[in-house]
């Protein structure tokens, strides 16, 4: 066995790549669409839709008779976490020349970790918002209150996630989106500048996502998706935009889901299975690569429990 093969294979590395790929992922994927670790590669989950709405079970179990049973059944959808893998080749030239093997590496955990991140928030709220559609527009002139709308939206979420109190409810901004609630009038009045305070203001000293938050039924968590993409043709001059842009998604979530409760989204993931490292010899000899694979599988698990804002200012 190689040096390259050797150190691949240890558990050192194992879970220096583990531990990469979890601080890799970005947060807005996390987000719009947190892991559930699996047993299996392929396995059953609740979906929810009009027909296969969440209905809260009964408890009470008659003397003698038996209890409810939350089971899977027909009815219900399949993950099936299919595979991902990337590869960092290093030359045996580099090998002979590199007195620090592991740390080469480790550099190449480091660069496979985020991109892989980086294809997976992508994926994520691409499918987002092929999901929800066009969804409605509003408009953010110097007289509307953003606040009260998104208020709205999250009160249809929680009314269809019905879930209750144990749901939580996300907002996330496109850059676009953010930048025009942060600016907008009745917004900006909420928000207090230097030390004086403003009548009626929330005393909420700068306009973050954190401090947005406190303005919202609930106090959900807010963030904002800068990820952006390439509209242009390969071999034209690049024109980027912005994924989310501005757009506002308002939806149903639990930072720890399971298969079966009822948030928006969710990705499955293989436990102990994610940016396992290993290695191969091209089939020219001269190089040997570190490979990297994982499994996972993004589903939408209730589409209804997400609202789209299209935001205009006229």
């Amino acid at each position: 066995m190689s040096r390259l093969s050797d150190i691949s294979a240890s558990p050192t590395l194992r879970e220096y790549a583990q531990g990469a790929a979890q601080d890799a992922i970005m947060p807005v994927a996390d987000f719009l669409a947190p892991t559930v670790e699996v047993a299996t590669s392929v396995g059953r989950f609740k979906k929810y839709d009009e027909r296969h709405r969440f209905k809260i079970p009964n408890t009470l179990r008659s003397l003698g008779g038996r209890a409810t049973e939350l089971k899977f059944d027909a009815s219900d959808s399949t993950y099936n976490c299919e595979p991902h893998a990337l590869d960092y080749p290093v030359d045996n030239l580099e090998q002979l020349e590199a007195e620090g093997m592991e740390n080469m590496l480790r550099e190449g955990v480091s660069a496979v970790a985020e991109v892989a991140a980086l294809s997976h928030e992508a994926t994520v709220i691409s499918k987002a918002l092929e999901t929800v559609g066009a969804g409605s527009g509003v408009t953010w002139n110097s007289s509307a209150d953003p606040v009260a709308d998104i208020d709205a939206a999250i009160l249809n979420v929680i009314k269809a996630a019905r879930y209750g109190s144990l749901m939580g409810v996300g907002i996330l901004f496109g850059a676009s989106a953010w930048s025009l609630f942060k600016n907008q009038a009745s917004v900006r009045g909420r928000f207090v500048v230097g030390t004086g305070r403003s009548s009626g203001s929330l005393g909420l000293a700068v306009p973050t996502e954190q401090s947005a938050s406190q303005m919202f039924l609930g106090a959900p968590e807010v963030k904002t998706s800068y990820m952006i993409y390439d509209t242009a043709a390969e071999g034209l001059a690049a024109d980027i935009q912005f994924l989310l842009d501005a757009t506002v998604l308002v939806f149903a979530r639990k930072a720890a889901p399971t298969r079966r409760d009822p948030s928006f989204m969710k990705t499955f993931r293989l436990m102990n299975k994610f940016m396992v490292p290993g290695s191969y010899v091209r089939d020219d000899g001269r190089v040997e690569v570190a490979k990297f694979d994982w499994s996972e599988d993004v589903q939408v698990t209730n589409a209804a429990a997400c609202v789209r804002l299209n935001v205009a200012t006229a």
